[in-house]
């Protein structure tokens, strides 16, 4: 069994080890009898001090969205270069990169520039017409109660999205002499007395128009004109009134083809143009009779009621019901009884105001 000794780094000791036989000494013993380690051995010092330690903020995480994370390589691969990772995504639909327009929309409402025309009151009290800031009358209280029917259902009509269609109202009758023109005028009439609307009468009898010559006004061009003319504005067709909030529109320029170009594309843009920005603008045409003239089923498509004159003692069922067919390109067809002599519930419209109580 090998002796083993206690080795000593100690000076004092190094030269009894140094003679000492070398056969019974250890290598560690023989290195340290050759080497002074104490001399190799660096002397313990102050430590530097610790540096400070940085406390990185947790990270935010990002609201979720549609772009997809971008690709991870796995851990110990090598990073692919930027232009291997930045492949473009192809999208569905191009984009498009045409300037905007950011000019201001106009929301003011289209304005009728014509020139304003007096109405002769005595000429529509001759004609037993509704006259303006006249007394209250029998015929001017059956009007009140016929437009208010008709603005009510504007108002349904316009909450159901019929859009403007529902500030559009036709005036027809079955056959010629029924009062149409004469009912077209006291509701215009009527309605131009309200606070706030306004009223367009539109002259669409083509064949034989009588609005002008009613009121009194001078011709000039009119709803046909616009329509067979692209480059006419239908605003600068309108006639203005000293009627407060009463516009008339002539029929304008006679043709053969009348029917053709009201069902053509560009009558919906005329119509349209007649109450842009104008949602308390009430627009009345007169057309023909029904059973005489195509027009009136032509304009039935693009209104949201229709007003059917029916002349008591005159109009017969069978007409009556062959008109409402042809005007069914409307949903709202209304009857309104013309020139009866006698009311069943025994009422007096107009009485009152001249009742001395």
């Amino acid at each position: 069994m090998a002796r083993h000794r206690k080795t000593s780094l100690s000076g004092q000791d190094d030269t009894a080890q140094a003679e000492a036989p070398v056969r019974g000494r250890s290598l560690i013993e023989r290195a340290a009898g050759r080497f002074d380690f104490n001399a190799m051995i660096a002397r313990p010092g102050p430590l530097p001090p610790a540096p400070a330690r940085k406390v990185a903020a947790a990270p935010v995480a990002p609201a979720p969205t549609a772009t997809p994370a971008p690709f991870a390589p796995p851990p110990g691969a090598e990073p692919e270069a930027a232009s291997e990772r930045a492949a473009p995504v192809p999208f569905a639909e191009p984009i498009d990169f045409s300037p905007v327009d950011f000019r201001p929309v106009d929301f003011r409402p289209v304005d009728f520039s014509g020139e304003h025309h007096p109405i002769d009151r005595e000429h529509l009290r001759e004609q037993g017409l509704i006259v303006p800031e006249g007394t209250v009358t029998a015929l001017l209280e059956e009007f009140r109660i016929v437009k208010r029917q008709l603005l009510v259902q504007a108002g349904d009509l316009r909450r159901q999205g019929a859009g403007a269609a529902a500030q559009r109202i036709l005036i027809s009758s079955p056959h010629p002499g029924e009062g149409k023109t004469y009912c077209a005028l006291n509701l215009a009439l009527s309605i131009a007395a309200e606070k706030e609307s306004e009223v367009l009468l539109v002259d669409a009898d083509f064949a034989k128009p009588s609005i002008l010559s009613a009121l009194g006004l001078p011709g000039g061009p009119g709803l046909m004109d616009a329509l067979m003319d692209e480059t006419i504005d239908p605003a600068s067709c309108v006639l203005g009134t000293d009627i407060p909030g009463l516009w008339v529109m002539p029929a304008g320029d006679a043709t053969i083809n009348d029917s053709e170009y009201l069902s053509s594309s560009r009558t919906p843009r005329v119509l349209e143009r007649l109450t842009e920005n104008a949602p308390r603008r009430m627009v009345i045409f007169d057309s023909p009779p029904a059973l005489a003239a195509s027009p009136a089923a032509e304009l039935a498509k693009y209104v949201g009621q229709t007003v059917v004159i029916v002349r008591a003692d005159r109009t017969g069922q069978g007409a009556l019901e062959d008109a409402i067919s042809l005007l069914n390109a409307c949903p709202n067809v209304q009857l309104l009884l013309n020139d009866a002599q006698f009311s069943p519930s025994g009422r007096r419209f107009g009485s009152y105001y001249g009742y001395k109580g």
